[in-house]
């Protein structure tokens, strides 16, 4: 007799639950080498940034209560972390919308990156919520090297992270 499949995942949007597709990440996976698209149109490879521990903050659209104070949060935080830290935010907003929301927010201590055209960071990162073409909040804490050492995934698109978990993660990673 055959186990039964395991239901993928899911997350909760307006009280409904969607599937999220991919497979998540854990403690002991690499970042995924995924070309995004940064607010001044360039490619950059979440790979690329490696060299400095890397706390990055994925969040569905920067035009939603939540994600833009995740996000400021985050860029708060960023300059507290010291120069050990990189601090990114994941969305799928278009550039031009991340390039606005952070002139607006005068938000330049943290990396803002675009997973618009395919989502295959989310893909990658079981992030992505293909019927509504949305990243699921998470918070992804990497070494240097690019190995995740913490990883959140939270389960209601609308409820806030673990803020305090994941900085410290990263403080620890950075040796403060």
């Amino acid at each position: 007799m055959s186990e039964p499949a395991t239901p993928a995942p899911s997350v909760i949007f307006r009280d409904r639950p969607y599937p999220v597709h991919g497979r998540r990440l854990a403690p002991g996976d690499a970042v995924p080498a995924i070309a995004m698209v940064a607010p001044d149109l360039s490619e950059v490879n979440l790979r690329d940034l490696l060299g400095k521990v890397l706390l990055i903050s994925v969040v569905p659209s920067l035009d939603t209560g939540v994600c833009d104070a995740q996000t400021r949060r985050f860029n708060a935080e960023a300059g507290k972390l010291g120069a050990a830290v990189r601090v990114v935010t994941l969305s799928v907003d278009l550039p031009f919308a991340q390039k606005r929301w952070q002139t607006a927010a005068d938000a330049h201590a943290i990396t803002l990156l675009s997973d618009h055209r395919g989502l295959a960071f989310g893909e990658a990162a079981g992030l992505a919520i293909d019927t509504l073409r949305l990243l699921q909040r998470a918070i992804l804490v990497a070494d240097e090297k690019g190995i995740i050492r913490y990883a959140e995934y939270v389960p209601n698109i609308g409820h806030h992270p673990d803020y305090d978990a994941a900085i410290g993660a990263a403080r620890a990673l950075a040796g403060d």
